[in-house]
């Protein structure tokens, strides 16, 4: 009983408190507050209400916050209608605790401008003292006073301000979020608008759980987020404090199909959080995620240009890679997926991979998968991402895989069949982009194609550089329509960003024997080329074709050169041709097919040699 009349009581004392304020009053105080925290005007241009006992409840309809002056939008959100459930034992400890929202009709446009601002950052303004401190608490005062109607007036003037200090927690105390209607739009600098809408979000607190549910779509691409954790609020809380001990059971989907994570996030006071999580899945589709940022950059894009080659300096970009977004955590992800359907590309069977977080060093271990009938594995190490020169370091291989297969997955119109495919790599560089790690790379990388039919589309499909260096193999190529490629091995092997070609690539058709020497320098992206392409049947006149071209320029813009070793030696040929009446070319002719070089065996190296057990 006496507990009943305590509650009894309090109910009177929030009912005549509440019944006291004025709602229009109440309206003036929190568009001032927010004025005063941000420099923006919040609107409450619909009906507000209030409920007592035992939480104080605020309604608020049609209610908008304005935009940044040099945003597009006059206003950064509005709302049809919003709900705060206000904790009242903190109100007498001068706290405003909000323990759940519930929001519905959300509006909000996000944007970006030139000079790197974004309109989210609601960062209080500078304000330059006018006057004494006395002067501003009198001024609070008076806004607090103006809240009360006349039956109210008699109290302290200061007894409804709060401490500034309880900022963060007014969130933190927040155990339930639930949120309907929702359009979320963002437009970059120069780019058109993209809008996300999310039907319903929500997230619900009860004992030492939270309920976690997401449904977001953009374009025709729906995400879901299904499952739970432990209490989010605790977790805020304590974090960096006391010790943390999160449990995760989520179900993610993406267009129908599930990906399971679930595992453990723990974290200790002044410590890295160390994390153990398991990402497990029948069938999961990431086209989905590809096409629309495609999707994306199509509608970012604007007019057609064609692009011009000197639009971009390197072939490899100078562009900083995204090293930022990794975490320095500590911990572990594993991933096993049956099948994973990826852009362009056949599905990978059987993935399976480690990520381990050590600080500022990421590993990629034991990555394998099937495609085809083929199999590939792969390790790498991200270190030092937080330096100006991050290392990265990868090594790999690819055997069982055919061109035609990975051409046909490629929904290419392009006609090719066979071609044994082998690849093995193990390289390491430095820097921020790929052109700095390019210029610094070190180790080797070959690949080997066998046997195989390829359509003058795919070939012309090759690039600038694949183009130029076929042109000057072979000049009446346009001619056909197919390439029989009996064998193709690169090896090149890199120092310090350095391509040594000595007898390391060579091509053989059914026509010609084609071997690359020269170099090529990642660092500046020079290339010098010689090719020496020889005809199958050992018939000569005596001129080197071949040999009087070499590739020369860079890598964005390779062009064709003059050999002058090619034109001093068929020259010589050529001469001797004549002084011996014919002799020394018919000579070299019979001397040929006994002779035939192997440009493929020649360039091949041993696989184990690059990436141990790719035999």
């Amino acid at each position: 009983m006496v507990l009943i009349s305590i509650l009894g009581i309090g109910g009177l004392i929030s009912w005549y408190a509440v019944s006291s304020i004025n709602t229009g009053a109440l309206t003036k105080f929190l568009s001032s507050t927010v004025k005063d925290a941000t420099g923006r005007d919040l609107t409450i241009s619909g009906p507000v209400s209030l409920t007592f006992f035992p939480s104080i409840g605020l309604k608020a309809e049609q209610v908008s916050l304005s935009n940044a002056q040099w945003a597009s939008d006059s206003q950064m959100l509005s709302l049809k209608q919003v709900e705060l459930d206000i904790k009242l034992l903190p109100l007498f400890a001068k706290r405003v605790e909000i323990s759940s929202i519930s929001a519905n009709g959300l509006v909000l446009h996000l944007q970006s401008n030139k000079a790197g601002q974004d309109n989210w950052d609601l960062s209080p303004p500078s304000i330059v003292p006018s006057g004494p401190a006395d002067s501003v608490n009198a001024k609070n005062s008076g806004s607090t006073n103006a809240l009360t109607s006349t039956a109210a007036t008699a109290k302290t003037p200061n007894t409804a301000t709060t401490d500034t200090s309880s900022g963060e927690s007014n969130f933190v105390a927040i155990t339930s979020i639930h949120m309907s209607d929702a359009r979320i739009s963002y437009q970059g600098v120069g780019n058109a608008v993209q809008l996300i809408t999310v039907p319903q979000f929500s997230l619900e607190g009860g004992g030492s759980k939270t309920t976690v549910l997401l449904d977001l779509q953009y374009e025709n691409y729906k995400l879901g987020l299904r499952g739970k954790t432990s209490a989010l609020r605790q977790a805020l809380i304590d974090w960096d404090q006391s010790p943390v001990n999160m449990k995760l059971d989520f179900n993610l989907s993406l267009n129908g199909k599930a990906l399971d994570i679930t595992g453990q996030i723990d974290k200790n006071p002044k410590q890295l959080p160390q994390f153990d999580l398991k990402m497990s899945s029948k069938s999961f589709d990431l086209i989905p995620l590809a096409a629309a940022a495609a999707a994306s950059a199509s509608t970012n894009a604007k007019k057609p240009v064609t692009p011009k080659k000197s639009e971009a300096k390197y072939f490899f970009s100078d562009q900083p890679l995204p090293f930022d977004l990794i975490p320095e955590a500590s911990g572990k992800v594993t991933i096993n997926i049956a099948e994973l359907n990826v852009p362009d590309q056949a599905p990978f069977k059987n993935l399976q991979a480690s990520l381990l977080f050590k600080g500022d060093i990421l590993e990629l271990n034991s990555m394998s998968f099937d495609l085809g009938k083929g199999q590939a594995q792969a390790q790498g190490v991200i270190s030092q991402f937080n330096s100006a020169s991050p290392l990265l370091s990868m090594k790999g291989m690819a055997k069982g895989f055919t061109l035609e297969q990975i051409i046909a997955s490629t929904n290419s119109n392009a006609k090719v069949s066979g071609g044994n495919t082998q690849l093995a790599f193990n390289l390491s560089g430095r820097g921020k982009s790929l052109h700095q790690m390019a210029a610094s790379s070190n180790g080797a990388l070959q690949i080997s194609i066998n046997n195989a039919t390829l359509d003058s589309k795919l070939l012309n499909k090759g690039g600038d550089f694949v183009i130029t260096v076929l042109d000057a193999v072979n000049p009446m190529r346009k001619k056909t329509n197919n390439t029989i490629l009996e064998c193709a091995v690169a090896y090149l092997p890199l120092t310090n960003g350095m391509i040594p070609l000595k007898n390391s690539v060579g091509v053989e058709t059914d026509r010609l024997d084609v071997a690359l020497s020269g170099n090529v320098n990642l660092n500046t992206e020079v290339i010098n080329i010689k090719i020496d392409p020889q005809e199958k049947s050992g018939i000569t006149t005596g001129i080197d074709l071949g040999g009087l071209v070499q590739l020369v320029g860079t890598l964005q813009n390779p062009q064709v050169g003059v050999s002058k070793e090619g034109v001093v030696n068929s020259a010589v040929s050529i001469g001797l041709g004549f002084l011996t009446g014919g002799i020394s070319i018919a000579a070299e002719n019979a001397k040929s097919p006994a002779s035939k070089r192997q440009s493929c065996t020649a360039a091949l190296h041993s696989w184990t040699s690059i990436y141990p057990g790719s035999n």
